[in-house]
């Protein structure tokens, strides 16, 4: 079975073939084609092995079952192919081609995905002898005996986001891009999803939804196959990913628009935004010129309740989210930075009116350094239509968790403690807090967690007799000391 550990190692000597040769925020893009063209082959492999077991070798009974899969992988197309063809002088060329004819043999899932990748590429992978030699290392590398990426071997795990968050890990900083707006830790995906609890029969959407992990995973917590998913990535080659990671999971209707979502909305039908039942998301952090130019006449009416600032485009995403909540039962869950708890402007106006509709559901603090290229801390805020109450929950989660060398992480128990506190709703001293409307009015609608969870601790009460005692201890040990050291150094006559 290929462990991460495993799968880790043979992507990072992967990542060997291109160092020195392009920008490293692009070694994911050739290492995440290659890994899934190998996971495809891989669980070509076992259906093909499953049927032959089945059909006792009958050739045209396994065909027919081989053409009835969710997916076709042609034989010139898998990896073990491309491997025996990784000699030849247009290794580069054979591979363009075979990501084309998957592409077409899965149009309806895959078109498009591999629009802009090009293994023949002499600008990214030099000239022609030079990039040879890499794509034949490259296929070498993911030819390694231990790299198994069958179905029966790596279970239900997010292979493909898995590697991404390894890579955009080792090498956001070094191409000074922030890898974490387009992935979301598998952790705080599962920290939201609990929350947002999407139910059977649900549609499920993210309008930012990077690499696909966040959705895949509310998708994971319905616990059947019954729902839909739809998201929207304006990166091409991270809405590229997400296409192939929703297939690697089965996921094989979900709907993945590429564009802007909030200048230009995708997800629309009847020329109105479509509605779900649970929208989730981790926007980019206070983007700057997000459309606010565009934003007074929005088609969509989205920010009727205020325009949020030029250069902080958090209420924008939440405006669009709670938009296209459903009227019946509609939640929203959203990852943002603290300041859009307490700064003023616009962005307070939208916030009131957001507690005086009584949608806002609660806030959680979280730990700083949760998110690669980000190391100021976030905020969960969640939204509800129909809620049972007029109230807004707090918890402060900040102290509790993983501390690690270049990233913190949520323990499970972390997880549990924050699910289980806000299913419970009730008061938890020094964690969480059930807030009045009034009582956020009388803080001006500010909702800084400190303003609500109060997490001070006070000092243990000093013992001034016990001090004055070990100070007289420690003079009179001192007063020893320099005697004896003034005794030996008489002694050396200094």
């Amino acid at each position: 079975m290929s462990d991460q550990k495993t799968i880790n190692d043979v992507v990072w000597r992967a990542c060997d073939t291109f160092r020195g040769t392009i920008d490293p925020s692009q070694y994911k893009d050739y290492i995440l084609v290659m890994l899934f063209v190998k996971y495809l082959s891989d669980m070509r492999r076992e259906k093909l092995h499953e049927y032959t077991q089945r059909y006792s070798g009958d050739a045209e009974r396994i065909e027919r079952a081989m053409g009835r899969e969710r997916f076709v992988l042609p034989e010139e197309c898998d990896f073990e192919h491309l491997h025996a063809m990784r000699s030849e002088a247009n290794i580069g060329e054979r591979i363009n081609i075979a990501l084309q004819k998957i592409e077409d043999t899965n149009k309806s899932k895959l078109e498009g995905v591999f629009r802009n990748i090009d293994f023949n590429s002499e600008a990214n992978l030099g000239e022609t002898k030079e990039r040879n030699a890499r794509l034949k290392h490259l296929l070498e590398d993911f030819a390694d005996d231990r790299l198994d990426l069958r179905p029966s071997k790596v279970g239900a795990r997010d292979v493909i986001g898995d590697v991404y968050e390894y890579l955009i890990g080792n090498f956001a900083s070094d191409s000074g891009k922030k890898g974490g707006e387009f992935y979301t830790p598998a952790e705080v995906s599962r920290l939201l999803a609990a929350i947002v609890a999407p139910k059977a029969g649900d549609r499920i959407c993210d309008p930012c939804c990077g690499s696909g992990s966040l959705l895949i995973r509310a998708a994971r917590e319905v616990g059947s196959d019954n729902f839909s998913a739809y998201g929207q990535e304006l990166n091409g080659t991270t809405w590229a990913l997400c296409r192939m990671n929703m297939f690697l999971h089965g996921l094989d209707t979900a709907r993945i628009e590429r564009g802007d979502t909030i200048r230009n909305p995708k997800l629309a039908e009847d020329d109105a935004l479509m509605h779900f039942n649970v929208v989730v998301a981790n926007p980019p952090f206070s983007l700057d010129k997000w459309g606010e130019d565009t934003a007074t006449s929005d088609r969509y009416k989205r920010f009727w309740r205020g325009t949020p600032p030029k250069s902080r485009g958090d209420y924008a995403f939440v405006s669009h989210m709670v938009e296209t909540m459903t009227e019946t039962d509609g939640r929203v869950g959203v990852v943002l930075p603290h300041g859009v708890l307490f700064r003023g402007g616009s962005e307070g106006l939208i916030r009131r009116r957001f507690v005086e509709e009584n949608l806002l559901d609660g806030v959680i603090g979280l730990p700083a350094n949760l998110f690669f290229g980000v190391g100021i801390p976030a905020a969960l805020m969640f939204f509800r239509r129909n809620k049972a109450d007029k109230n807004v929950f707090f918890i402060d989660a900040s102290r509790e968790f993983a501390e690690g060398k270049n990233q913190n992480r949520l323990r499970q128990e972390d997880i549990d403690r924050i699910v289980a506190t806000w299913r419970a709703r009730k008061e938890v001293p020094k964690y969480a807090h059930l807030a009045t409307t009034e009582e956020i009015a009388g803080n001006d609608y500010n909702l800084n967690i400190p303003l609500y969870v109060d997490t001070y601790e006070e000092e243990a009460p000093v013992d001034l007799v016990a001090v004055k005692a070990e100070i007289s201890r420690i003079e009179s040990e001192l007063a020893t000391t320099r005697a004896q050291l003034a005794a030996a150094l008489r002694e050396l006559n200094l």
